[in-house]
């Protein structure tokens, strides 16, 4: 039987999929398609990653691990939805309610002093960071808005803040000292062993990790961030930020940039509230209270020191006479210093820049803002944006063009922050990598606290990444960009090979580019404004940033692209969006039972996914069912029945319904298959007859709190309950299932 692997992962996306799901099934299986579920949640990864030490009745299957092996075979259909990448604090939340609910997790430990918290803390960074989409991306990405909603957007356009010429947001990088500046690259002529050392200043060699293997053709780069020029820049932006009287916002991406973020973000705590560093750091540092998991993990452990309420004084004096703050949340006093993973550069950015460049204050107003990035590979970007709209204003989304993107990510390409390879240095010295033959093939002298990284990117995915570029660049007619920075070390060997792959492709009459992030950045946004398109040809970070910058601003939401995966062994990965705002959503589920979640994503992806099984099973049934999924799809999107921010309004659930109600009826008046015809008519008048009451049902639960059991680890009777509250719609549902 045809397969569709459907992922069950965290927040608003596994709520929505308590609800989706079923229909899913419902609908799949009249074509003999059966849809199984794989559990890559934050709390399922911190289970399978303990599972030899718990109880056989706590054990969870390590899906991750299956599916990862699962995208080798040309027959993998998955859909993937937004996971968490979690960052510490996350991390520390899923395993506070893992260990409540009873499972004997042992705490995480900040400074494993013993072999058991050694092992513990190991097992727990590996699920930290994006440790889901290295594993599952054994293909490159391709990313762009699919047509319907394209012209949706332009019929119906999403609200642009204006731009006034003389706004004062800018973004701040660092000009030297960085990943960007320090970067070296060598390509490995044969297969080979890697070894990365650090030699200290008294001559001690301290082996980093176990020996790297790596092989022919692979391209490894190393840099470091130097920790001295850091805080220098820091702490010159907090006075560039009063000087100028904007807000100070720092933008990094410290899920995903799993090591090297999350310490950055410490040292901009740091830099914020130097004075009081200067005066209560020891006992801050001793406490562990250093930064890196935000000021509100610092207030949280202040009572438990003898100072504490000293101190806690300290830090409201800093934030009432310093620079002022942006907020997150200033109903809650939530700075953007306070929790690191609460601003990610590619979503906070683009919704700056989407706002006049703007973002909040401490008395929930919007002021300009000094952005800043520290490492500069790809702060220029945003700041051509930014210089582009302060000059022409605000972009239209009813002429602008469009900018796919093809990303480079297969097989853990430019994994810069999601791997083993990324170490505060804690000695001063210099960090050497040498081949197995004792050769020293890249070397920087470091001082402790410098963060030290390197990675790999292999041949076969770089090539495949050029193919497919090729391929959309034929199919589109469109100019083509690779975004390589001459500047830097990896760039250059990456674009060599670029140029080296395009001659095994035909590219006459193909307008195929090589430039600059920040003058291809212009070059796109120059051509949006006049309404042409542009594909992005991109590496792993960029695609990350782009993916949600060009899309925020032409669809309001990057959820509303398409992401296809192709498998390089021939399956495909479908993803479905970004998850950005996915708390706020779970947290507006709780209390007011609504859920705002857009599953658009869901959607377009289920129709890639449907269609992809006419290749690889034969089944002349599926892209019947994935091209009527379309229609469907943008009939709800042209009727408006996509969810409500607002309580009382159609929510996640009620977009539910009519795309089920949609899609049953686009399958009952198709003429290719009678037998579908047949099976869906009586499902269609149905849902049609029964609208009113469905609706009615739907909306009655609105506005009381929603009890789902938990939040990283909900209780699926509890979930079930809150996303399937319609008792008619699931009779219909559940009986088309029943009936096959």
């Amino acid at each position: 039987m045809a397969k569709i692997i459907y992922t069950r992962t965290d927040e608003a996306p596994l709520m929505a999929t308590y609800s989706l799901k079923p229909i899913v099934e419902a609908f799949a299986s009249t074509s003999g398609v059966e849809v199984e579920t794989r559990d890559i949640s934050l709390a399922a990864r911190i289970l399978a990653a303990f599972n030899d030490l718990l109880p056989e009745e706590q054990r969870v299957n390590d899906a991750l691990a299956e599916l990862g092996e699962l995208t080798g075979s040309p027959d993998a259909n998955i859909v993937k939805l937004p996971n968490i990448s979690a960052s510490l604090p996350q991390l520390k939340a899923a395993v506070a309610e893992l260990r409540a609910a009873g499972y004997a997790l042992p705490e995480y430990p900040d400074e494993p002093s013993s072999d058991e918290e050694r092992d513990a803390r190991a097992r727990y960074d590996s699920v930290k960071g994006s440790a889901v989409n290295p594993v599952l991306r054994e293909g490159n990405s391709d990313r762009r808005a699919p047509q319907a909603v394209k012209n949706f957007a332009r019929k119906h356009p999403h609200s642009m803040g204006a731009w006034p010429s003389d706004s004062l947001t800018n973004v701040a990088t660092m000009e030297a000292d960085d990943f960007r500046h320090n970067e070296k690259s060598v390509v490995l002529p044969a297969a080979d062993e890697l070894t990365i050392q650090l030699v200290t200043a008294d001559g001690r060699t301290e082996q980093l990790r176990d020996p790297l293997p790596v092989e022919e053709g692979e391209i490894v780069d190393a840099t470091v961030l130097r920790a001295a020029a850091l805080d220098s820049f820091l702490r010159a932006q907090v006075s560039r930020a009063k000087a100028e009287d904007v807000l100070f916002s720092v933008h990094l991406k410290a899920t995903m940039m799993k090591v090297s973020d999350p310490v950055i973000f410490g040292h901009a705590v740091r830099a914020y509230f130097a004075d009081v560093f200067a005066t209560y750091g020891d006992e801050l540092t001793a406490a562990g209270l250093t930064g890196e998991n935000g000021l509100a993990a610092i207030l949280d452990g202040l009572d438990g020191l003898e100072r504490g309420a000293e101190i806690r004084e300290a830090f409201d004096a800093a934030l009432a006479d310093g620079a002022k703050l942006a907020y997150v949340n200033s109903q809650k006093g939530i700075t953007n210093l306070h929790v690191p993973s609460d601003v990610i550069v590619d979503a906070s950015m683009p919704a700056m820049i989407r706002n006049s460049g703007k973002m909040w204050n401490r008395d929930d107003e919007t002021e300009d803002a000094l952005a800043v990035i520290p490492d500069s590979s790809y702060a220029g970007v945003y700041q051509v944006v930014i210089d582009d709209c302060r000059a022409n204003g605000a972009f239209d989304p009813t002429t602008m063009g469009t900018v796919p993107n093809v990303g480079l990510m297969a097989q853990k390409a430019e994994e810069y922050g999601s791997h083993d390879k990324t170490f505060t240095i804690p000695h001063a010295g210099r960090v050497q990598v040498l081949n197995r033959a004792g050769e020293v093939l890249m070397e920087h002298e470091v001082e402790e606290g410098d963060i030290w990284r390197a990675c790999q990117t292999k041949d076969v995915p770089v090539r495949d990444w050029v193919k497919l570029a090729v391929n959309r660049a034929r199919e589109t007619g469109w100019p083509t960009v690779f975004w390589l920075d001459p500047e830097r070390a990896h760039d250059r060997n990456v674009q060599a090979r670029v140029e080296d792959a395009l001659g095994d492709h035909d590219t006459d009459g193909l307008d195929i580019r090589i430039m600059s992030p920040v003058e291809a950045c212009r070059l796109s946004v120059d051509r949006i404004r006049a309404g042409e398109n542009t594909i992005s040809v991109t590496g792993n970070v960029l695609r990350d940033y782009l993916t949600d910058l060009f899309p925020i601003m032409e669809l309001g939401t990057s959820a509303k692209m398409l992401s296809i995966v192709p498998l390089i062994a021939g399956g495909g990965l479908f993803e479905t969006g970004a998850g950005g705002s996915a708390p706020k959503h779970v947290q507006q589920l709780q209390e007011e039972n609504h859920l705002r979640w857009d599953s658009l994503g869901e959607y377009l992806a289920l129709a890639e996914s449907l269609r992809k099984l006419a290749e690889t099973d034969d089944n002349p049934r599926t892209p019947i069912l994935g091209d009527a999924l379309d229609r469907a799809t943008e009939k709800v999107l042209n009727e408006g029945r996509s969810p409500s921010r607002k309580v009382g309004e159609i929510d996640n659930r009620g977009g539910h319904f009519y795309l089920t109600m949609y899609w049953a009826r686009e399958l009952a008046d198709q003429t290719e298959d009678r037998e579908l015809a047949e099976i869906f008519t009586p499902v269609a008048e149905q849902l049609e007859e029964a609208e009113d009451t469905i609706t009615r049902e739907l909306l009655d639960v609105q506005g009381s709190p929603a009890d789902l059991g938990g939040y990283y680890w909900p209780v699926e009777e509890k979930v079930t309950a809150v996303m399937r509250p319609s008792a008619t719609f699931t009779r219909i549902v559940d009986g088309l299932n029943a009936n096959r």
